[in-house]
């Protein structure tokens, strides 16, 4: 989720780096981003805040403090899309996590820059703006979340990128819609899994599926 010191200039070097490749998997086509045994298609620090077990992303430990944000990225840039994945947040109520979307690596540092469909009590199925504008720019309803939620058991994420449109469903209800009003954003990147930094805590990720859109 959102981390509060200022990266305005780190992000501005950020976005002037062009993509290096945008994906181009055939529309309409629900291909998957995760073998479930390997971190192919993926980087990020593999040697200690993520790891495979069970079939899935794990970032983070229920035993040590996570010290710092920390995200696996995919090595492919993507526009239009829907993202589909089951997640679920293990630890106490300052567990926090999110799933990254149109996003660029910050050079030079752990953090990265875009939308980001949110995780955690008081911010389920919102959408933040990680490391960029910081904060959140579509606030999912707290009532609604508390009952589509389910703590501590697996949960689905359905993420719809289309043109400056973002909508955000969680165990198949929508949660947000967001139109994007500034058009010097870019509406393309990577995506990532995040774990937040804060007490011991776990983020699954799996079954990470995208359907590209024209």
């Amino acid at each position: 989720m959102h981390t509060r010191t200022k990266l305005s200039l780190l992000w501005l070097t950020a976005g002037l780096v062009l993509p290096l490749a945008l994906a181009a998997a055939e529309p309409g086509k629900s291909v998957s981003l995760f073998d479930g045994k390997t971190f192919k298609g993926w980087e990020g620090d593999t040697a200690k805040t993520f790891r495979i077990q069970d079939g899935a992303i794990v970032g983070g430990n229920l035993m040590d403090k996570v010290p710092r944000n920390e995200f696996l990225a995919t090595t492919r840039q993507y526009t239009n899309f829907v993202l589909r994945l089951e997640f679920k947040l293990l630890g106490g109520p300052k567990a926090n996590a999110g799933v990254q979307i149109r996003t660029q690596r910050i050079p030079n540092h752990h953090e990265v820059s875009g939308y980001q469909a949110d995780m955690g009590d008081g911010w389920w199925g919102s959408l933040y703006d990680e490391s960029r504008r910081n904060k959140v720019l579509a606030k999912a309803d707290p009532q609604l979340t508390d009952k589509l939620v389910k703590r501590n058991e697996w949960n689905t994420y359905e993420i719809r990128c289309e043109g400056r449109r973002i909508r955000l469903a969680i165990n198949g209800t929508q949660t947000v819609d967001y139109t994007e009003e500034d058009t010097k954003l870019p509406q393309f990147g990577i995506i990532a899994v995040q774990i937040h930094g804060g007490p011991p805590s776990e983020a699954w990720y799996r079954k990470i599926t995208i359907e590209e859109l024209p």
